[in-house]
């Protein structure tokens, strides 16, 4: 990493959010905003084009989500720094984006010092929660209705998110660049594991472990 400045790649698919986050951050001595992304294919391009010191990434994004955005990344770019930082993170949501090799995460309601300080620890190598998330996600590992997703791995729980938001199979299969068939398969696979026979049942799943957050108003209107 740079020691003299972070260069720091933004990922929201708000463009006003954005242009907030580029305005503080820009402020602040030490950081440098390179680029900015809004979706998930968006976010591996710019990151392969400028590697940033850091990547902020929401995980709420349209299509694929920035859980599988920061998954693409670090499969080809090992070495890269992602904090999350969103609206509304689950533990179960926290706990994949952490399996995929996420360092930190921060709510968008915490002050700007402890985005700072969360940027600056990620674009270092370190690992960064916030009060609220850490403690979400101690108390998370007793809750058998948060431990059932762990039987999923990183790209069947991306096919599970676009399933409850009610996408259809080519549609997600578009968004994580997969054939219409080997979503279906996993789809199929997802539910065994889950041990649900309906789409309907995986909401009810997703319901119990308050992922429901996760569906976007303009996906549930479609």
């Amino acid at each position: 990493m740079n020691t003299e400045t972070i260069r720091t790649l933004i990922v929201d698919d708000h463009a006003v959010v954005r242009s907030g986050y580029r305005s503080y951050l820009e402020q602040v001595p030490g950081f440098q905003v390179v680029a900015e992304a809004d979706c998930a294919n968006e976010a591996y391009a710019q990151y392969k084009r400028m590697h940033p010191d850091v990547v902020i990434m929401d995980i709420m994004l349209q299509g694929a989500s920035g859980i599988d955005a920061s998954r693409r990344i670090l499969s080809n770019h090992p070495g890269a720094k992602i904090l999350i930082f969103s609206m509304y993170v689950s533990p179960v949501l926290l706990q994949q984006a952490l399996n995929v090799g996420v360092l930190g995460a921060v709510g968008k309601q915490c002050d700007p010092d402890t985005l700072r300080e969360a940027a600056i620890a990620v674009a270092g190598g370190d690992r960064y929660l916030d009060a609220s998330m850490a403690q979400s996600l101690v108390f998370s590992r007793y809750d058998r209705g948060q431990k059932i997703f762990d039987a999923l791995s990183p790209r069947e729980f991306e096919i599970f998110l676009l399933l409850i938001s009610g996408a259809p199979v080519k549609e997600i299969a578009q968004a994580l660049n997969l054939s219409a068939k080997t979503v279906a398969n996993r789809a199929s696979m997802i539910r065994q594991k889950l041990g649900v026979s309906s789409d309907i049942q995986l909401v009810k799943l997703a319901v119990a472990a308050d992922i429901v957050p996760w569906i976007r108003p303009d996906r549930a209107t479609s």
